[in-house]
């Protein structure tokens, strides 16, 4: 940050530099593409130690080459006020600043800048860092090449708190197994061997180790292996579990050649687009617990797997304007509980985004959440999906099914586009939220379920209840916490920041490299209204980034209908709408941004609503910026 700052190529570092690596190999990455794009002798990533007083670099770049990872204190260091949730740049001087950070003199450090990795609900979870021994002058444009860094390395981190929960969610699987009286074997269409459990080893007298892999037919005797086969068949044609029986009665052999009579079921299922085969032997009433439990964990891990990918593709909450902070602040203060939330928002206003964020800052982000879209399901079939149902209950129940409101057991529902929802099923819903108990369709027994609900609505549900269309004590229980999200119109200042964000996303999936945005291109985004919101803007985004003939990105006005007439306030002209590689001086952009702020927040400096908050500054650093650009207030009247 010394010198001129190469802004594409720090771009296409983060993009495309660390696109393929994950875990280690990724961070290792990120922090040599940080330090080569800013021109730095040291920039690393950290994560919070168990005990919350020491930091750790999962990844140090020092001097042009790998460091090793250290664990340092926290308290005293220039680190302190980041790992806080501040950003914090310090120029130069940096050892006389902070005389207690011995290191500092090691590493002969006299600048620093940082920025904190916030996960989805706004917890500090670690910070990226650079330290020279030089001054850092660059100070806004490498700041906003330093966030795109650490959103990418805030999406690693959060992918590998989820793979971390698919682990726990298999080891528990495994320990079900494990546990269960019956023996379980999975088997593919080839009758091999994919999972055998503790108690299988023990039926067979032949290890897992052993098994796994190898054809099954060995513990086969032949009448076993013809109804086996038809018995596949039949499971497969009709998903449904088949019974395996004989009138005569019938036997496996195990690893020694004993033959052993047998009670068994098989059942069919699907992970991950293979289809498998589960036998369950011996006792009937613990091999139906055994297949419930392995059904119900089969489908959480699809779930978990579902939430990889969707951070693997770095889906962010992006923005800093005051609305979107209040609903963030939201958020924080409702997480942790088990209260019913009701996000209400117009179309593409980031509702589902939100309610993973709730689930992921909760106490049951170790289970699933699991999604119902109720716009999307046929009125008949929503009370099947949302409580399951049993077989024989209607036509074409050819099997028990379990419903989502049993997938979610331990974690949250989330159920979208909740304005849809059928009268009838409104008050089964209420009573689940009562009683904290379901029925599936057909069944007579009440199932205890666990569950936290968060649902979401474009629709105004108060007028709703007036008008007859949805009930009352229903709206009223679920409105415990509402949470409403702005519109990208009454948030447009967050408009640049979501822009660089998208053209940053789809350079590598279009294979078109973007070097500017005009800003006459930025402040048409900015001045038109956006009836779709963020979903809108993005799909403007990836469509204009098709048709930019150069490296320039141009919105073509078939694209963007002339916005409404509308005076854009001095706030929407700060460097965030500046192009990439402009000639305008930082300093003046700097002042101009500082300036633009203060007089949104009537110069006040201090406070959740100050400028200092809004621009991620501490109040004293604020003071010394505006002192050493010039800036006091009525200083434009003398100009």
């Amino acid at each position: 940050m010394h010198r001129p700052v190469d802004e594409d190529a720090a771009l296409r570092a983060v993009v495309e530099g660390v696109e393929a690596e994950t875990g280690d190999e990724f961070f290792a990455l990120l922090v040599r593409h940080l330090a080569t794009a800013l021109g730095v002798q040291y920039a690393f990533v950290s994560e919070f130690t168990e005990d919350g007083c020491h930091f750790r670099t999962k990844a140090l770049w020092a001097r042009g080459r790998p460091g090793a990872n250290l664990t340092v204190p926290i308290a005293g260091t220039p680190c302190e006020a980041v790992l806080n949730g501040e950003m914090s740049h310090h120029a130069d001087d940096l050892q006389s600043r902070f005389p207690e950070d011995v290191g500092l003199v090691d590493w002969g450090a006299r600048s620093y800048c940082g920025v904190p990795l916030l996960d989805r609900s706004g917890t500090v979870v670690g910070h990226l860092a650079i330290i020279d021994d030089q001054p850092m002058l660059d100070g806004p444009r490498g700041l906003a090449i330093l966030r795109i860094f650490a959103a990418r390395a805030r999406a690693e981190l959060d992918r590998q708190r989820i793979e971390a929960a698919l682990r726990q969610s298999e080891e528990r699987l495994a320990r079900i197994l494990d546990s269960a009286m019956d023996a379980i074997v999975t088997i593919d269409g080839e009758r091999r061997v994919e999972l055998f459990n503790t108690a299988a080893e023990h039926a067979f007298a032949c290890t897992a180790a052993e098994a796994n892999g190898q054809p099954l037919d060995r513990f086969l005797t032949p009448a076993f292996q013809r109804v086996l086969e038809d018995a596949m068949g039949a499971a497969g044609a009709a998903r449904t579990t088949a019974y395996i029986w004989s009138p005569q009665g019938l036997k496996a052999r195990d690893a020694t050649g004993r033959e052993f009579a047998i009670e068994a079921t098989i059942s069919e299922v699907e992970v991950q687009g293979r289809r498998l085969h589960t036998l369950i032997l011996r006792d009937v009433d613990q091999r139906r617990q055994a297949e419930e439990a392995l059904r119900i964990l089969y489908r959480q891990n699809a779930y978990l797997q579902e939430e990889i990918r969707a951070v693997h593709n770095f889906e962010e909450i992006v923005g800093q304007s005051a609305p979107w902070q209040e609903v963030l602040e939201k958020v924080r203060l409702v997480a942790p509980t088990d209260s019913s939330v009701l996000i209400v928002g117009e179309t593409g206003t980031g509702k589902e985004l939100i309610a993973r964020a709730l689930h992921s800052a909760s106490p049951r982000r170790n289970f699933p959440l699991v999604k119902v879209n109720c716009a999307a399901l046929p009125a008949g079939l929503i009370e099947s999906e949302l409580f399951g149902h049993e077989k024989g209950a209607f036509t074409g129940a050819l099997e028990r099914r379990v419903g989502r409101f049993e997938l979610a057991d331990g974690g949250t529902i989330f159920l979208d586009e909740l304005g849809e929802m059928p009268l009838d099923v409104q008050v089964k819903l209420l009573r689940v939220l009562q009683e904290r108990e379901i029925e599936r369709v057909g069944g007579g027994q009440a199932i205890k379920v666990d569950v936290r609900v968060i649902a979401a609505t474009n629709r105004d549900l108060a007028r709703a209840v007036t008008d007859g269309t949805f009930r009352s004590d229903l709206f009223y229980r679920l409105n415990v916490f509402p949470v409403e999200l702005p519109p990208l119109r009454a948030r447009a200042e967050d408009i640049p920041a979501f822009v660089h964000y998208f053209v940053a996303r789809y350079a590598t999936k279009i294979g078109r490299r973007i070097e500017r945005i005009g800003r006459d291109t930025m402040e048409r985004l900015i001045a038109y209204e956006w009836p779709g919101n963020v979903r809108e803007l993005e799909n403007v985004i990836e469509r204009a980034m098709i048709l930019s003939p150069g490296p320039e990105l141009e919105v073509a006005s078939e694209l963007l209908p002339n916005p409404s007439p509308a005076v854009l306030g001095p706030q929407l002209r700060g460097p965030s709408a500046v192009p990439v590689g402009d000639s305008v001086p930082l300093e003046a952009l700097e002042r101009e941004h500082i300036v633009a702020v203060l007089k949104r927040t009537g110069w006040r400096i201090e406070g959740p609503h100050g400028a200092a908050n809004i621009l991620e500054m501490n109040p004293s650093t604020l003071r010394s910026r505006m002192k050493k650009l010039g800036i006091r207030r009525g200083f434009e009247d003398e100009s």
